[in-house]
This record gives C-alpha cells, structure tokens and sequence, in this order.
C-alpha cells in the first residue's frame, strides 16, 4: 500500500475516533464553557485554514494566482455583505473566471 491511502486510512480512523469520543463525552464536560467555545472555533479555524491552504497552494509550493485570490476576496466581500452561501460562491467564481478571461494569470 502507498503512502496517501495509508494517509488516507490513518485520517479516517482518526476521524472516525474523534466522531466516537464525541459521543461519549460526559454531559458534564459538555457544560464547561471554555470547552463549548472551543468546540465552537475549532471548525472555523480549520475551515479558514484549508481555504487558505486552496487560494494560495499548488502541490507542495506557495504560489499568487490572482485570479484566485480575487476569488477569494469576492467570497470574503460577499460574507462581509452577509449574502447566501451560495451567492458567495457564485460570486468568487464569476471574479477568478472572468479574470482567467481576461487573460490574469
């Protein structure tokens, strides 16, 4: 077996650990507050983390697609904006595919 799929095997059954000791956690714990807000962020800071890692990542190497990044800003203006998800996404793909159109990068 090749290095990704064990990547790939060892990540799930991580993952699949972390759903299990989720649900039995103790309800008292639950009522910590400090753990209720980390809980809370967790996902937030990994979302933002993969997008960044998305906008400004090919393979293994930093690169500045504009493209890309003007997407990236669109969503960001979009959410400012509180606009629905999905015009947020429309919104960053019409920026970064009008841009390639035009010929940036």
């Amino acid at each position: 077996m090749s290095g990704p799929w064990i990547a790939v095997l060892v990540t799930s059954a991580g993952c699949y650990a972390l759903k299990i000791a989720g649900l039995t956690i103790p309800e008292r714990l639950l009522r910590n507050p400090w753990l209720r807000r980390f809980a809370e962020l967790v996902p937030v800071a990994l979302l933002a983390a993969l997008v960044a890692v998305e906008a400004a990542a090919k393979g293994s190497a930093l690169v500045f697609d504009p493209a890309r990044l003007a997407g990236l800003a669109a969503a960001v203006v979009a959410l400012l904006l509180r606009a629905p998800f999905l015009v947020v996404i429309i919104a960053a793909a019409a920026v970064a595919a009008l841009l390639r159109l035009a010929g940036v990068a």
